[in-house]
């Protein structure tokens, strides 16, 4: 059966109307059959009273004497009335003297006398009166009655209450039908009218005005909404028109940006690569010169030392030194550019125990430092091993060089949850750096301290940029002068 809301209007009102009026009668018999029953329940019950108050009248004297077989004559007369189940007399001592019928059981007659007055038990109507003389109580007179005309009356009022309910129901739902359509009408013009708008979509229909109440009101106001929806069709037509031409020219626009994007981004990859392999050539050959540089100087200082000054000497020293300097920045420039141009291979990556292994070579490298390392065991990502490890060697020997003057260095090295993502951090308590600097950390040749502080070159950092974001990930700090730097970065 479809619920009540997927119901026609029709049958929802006649529902509605029979639901109501059928409330109204079945309370109305509901109150009848209750005032009939509880009307008659105390007739009886008065009947049963007066019965009981003459039986003791004319008992008084069987009592008096303890005459048991005056006692039974006299409830002997209760045989010509059928209603009546049971009666005992009971003396003073509460034993019984007399019963009716004369050979009664023990669940017809109580064993003691029952407090006085009247009330209904086990489908009966019980009572205990008082038998006294002069005002001197000589006993009780115990009575029971069925109550079979109570329940005679109930069916009867039963049955004249289910037949006016049926006949009552057949005429309501008669009237019902017939003032429904009064009601309905209306609404299913409208529901016609608003069917018609949707199927065709023909602004032009309109539904009609069958009365001057609140549904014609409804009527005119949903007519009115159609004229402005019919109007309004009118201009977005107009203006789907104008807007289709425009698409059109912004199309052809965007396109021809498109494609001259696309031919700077691809003049942008061929220079990018060309720039990378000059980088590479440059920085290759440049080695070769920087090693002979290198290698006289250290020659002169050997063997012809003594035919030379001190300022000659220092000269030599200066010329070794910078040539070092040189090689170590070209060795830079070559990862960075190995970084840009090697093919990636990903995999599941352990990056717990990888720290571990750059902190076991940065320990055999220099023996003399103690630094406490915290690695979080488990730390696993995905990704190109190699570049990983590049990264990952650059971020702590970072922390390495810059806790070189700390009395007790500390480097950590976690996961952490940063806005609902996982960013892996590496944190120590080195020399720190000025936030209002931030930007120019991943920069290459870019470095806040001075190579008298600290040695380096400005590319490391621009290297792990390179490689946490050619895996799809980004990399920030904070820091503090002399209160360490922790970097963060994601995969």
């Amino acid at each position: 059966m479809s619920p009540l809301r997927d119901w026609p209007i029709k049958r929802k009102l006649t529902a509605i109307l029979l639901l109501i009026s059928g409330l109204v009668l079945v309370l109305t018999s509901a109150a009848f059959v209750t005032y009939q029953v509880v009307t008659f329940r105390g007739t009886i019950q008065s009947h049963l009273a007066t019965r009981s108050r003459i039986l003791a009248a004319n008992s008084t004297a069987a009592l008096a004497f303890a005459n048991e077989a005056d006692a039974t004559e006299i409830l002997a007369a209760l045989k010509y009335d059928p209603h009546m189940v049971a009666a005992a007399l009971y003396n003073q001592d509460g034993r019984v003297l007399a019963t009716y019928p004369v050979a009664a059981t023990a669940d017809l007659i109580p064993a003691a006398p029952q407090p006085d007055g009247y009330r209904f038990q086990g489908g009966r109507l019980v009572g205990s009166t008082p038998v006294a003389q002069g005002g001197k109580r000589l006993g009780t007179l115990y009575i029971a009655s069925d109550t079979k005309d109570v329940s005679d009356a109930l069916r009867l009022s039963g049955v004249i209450a289910i037949v006016v309910l049926a006949i009552a129901m057949l005429a309501a739902y008669a009237l019902a039908a017939a003032l429904q359509g009064r009601i309905s009408a209306p609404i299913l013009a409208l529901a016609e009218t608003a069917t018609a708008v949707s199927t065709r979509q023909d602004y032009s229909v309109r539904a009609p005005k069958l009365g001057e109440d609140e549904l014609g009101t409804l009527t005119d106001a949903f007519n009115q909404m159609l004229v402005r929806i019919e109007d309004q069709d009118r201009e977005l037509r107009r203006y789907a028109t104008e807007l289709e031409q425009r698409v059109a020219e912004r199309t052809q626009e965007l396109q021809e940006r498109h494609e001259a994007v696309r031919r700077n981004a691809a003049e942008l990859l061929a220079a990018n690569q060309e720039l990378d392999a000059f980088a590479y050539s440059v920085s290759h050959d440049l080695r070769a010169p920087l090693r002979s540089i290198d290698g006289f100087s250290h020659v002169l200082l050997e063997d012809y030392a003594a035919q030379l000054d001190q300022a000659g000497r220092d000269s030599l020293q200066r010329v070794r030194a910078a040539s070092q300097r040189m090689a170590t920045l070209i060795d830079d420039l070559l990862k960075l550019a190995r970084v840009t141009r090697a093919e990636m291979r990903t995999e599941v990556v352990d990056l717990s125990g990888m720290a571990r292994d750059i902190v076991a070579e940065l320990q055999r490298a220099t023996p003399e430092r103690h630094v406490e390392f915290a690695i979080a065991p488990g730390l696993e990502a995905r990704g190109d091993p190699r570049l990983l490890r590049v990264a990952l060697d650059n971020l702590l020997r970072n922390g390495w060089k810059y806790t070189a003057k700390q009395p007790r260095p500390q480097i950590e090295f976690a996961s952490t949850n940063v806005n609902g993502e996982r960013a892996f951090v590496v944190r120590d308590n080195g020399a720190g750096f000025d936030m209002k600097y931030a930007d120019k950390l991943f920069g290459v040749f870019q470095r806040l301290h001075s190579a008298a502080e600290f040695e380096g070159t400005g590319v490391g950092l621009a290297t792990v940029r390179r490689i946490i974001t050619r895996h799809g990930g980004r990399i920030w700090a904070e820091g503090a002068v002399d209160r360490g730097a922790t970097f963060y970065f994601t995969l």
